[in-house]
């Protein structure tokens, strides 16, 4: 009689988080540079083995928005953990100096009009394969 009494407990309480709307149930873990915010859902009553992961976009129109890859991995579950601050800020500085070096590289050559080729010595281009008497096109039109 006690299981029967444990087991509609168990019921009428997640019929009543049911009713709850979800916004309640979710936790704030974080927020990325670009002003996105990162939610997990507490779990009740549920059989669920990880709790939902979410994400909230500033821009709601806008479904082309790039999500950080320390951020997608944790939505992904491929990290137990949210990113720190630091963490975050570290990547982005790292993200902003690759991007400084690239402009500065296509600048650089851009100015030369020349970009570094691989040169092989001894390869001729295009004549490198050979020619087969029986395969050259003998089209006279």
């Amino acid at each position: 009689m006690a299981k029967e009494r444990g087991v509609f407990k168990i019921l009428w309480n997640s019929f009543i988080s049911s009713l709850k709307p979800r916004y309640f149930r979710r936790k704030l873990m974080g927020e990325d540079y670009y002003g996105t915010k990162y939610y997990e859902e507490e779990i009740r009553y549920s059989n669920r083995q990880r709790p939902p992961r979410s994400f909230e976009p500033i821009n709601k129109e806008d479904f082309t928005q790039e999500l950080p890859a320390e951020w997608e991995a944790w939505l992904r579950y491929r990290r137990k953990d949210p990113p720190t601050r630091e963490e975050i800020e570290d990547n982005y500085q790292l993200a902003m100096t690759k991007k400084k070096n690239a402009g500065e590289l296509k600048q650089k050559y851009s100015q030369d009009n020349e970009c570094p080729t691989l040169s092989i010595s001894g390869v001729k281009t295009p004549g490198n394969f050979p020619v087969y008497e029986d395969y050259k096109n003998n089209d006279k039109s």
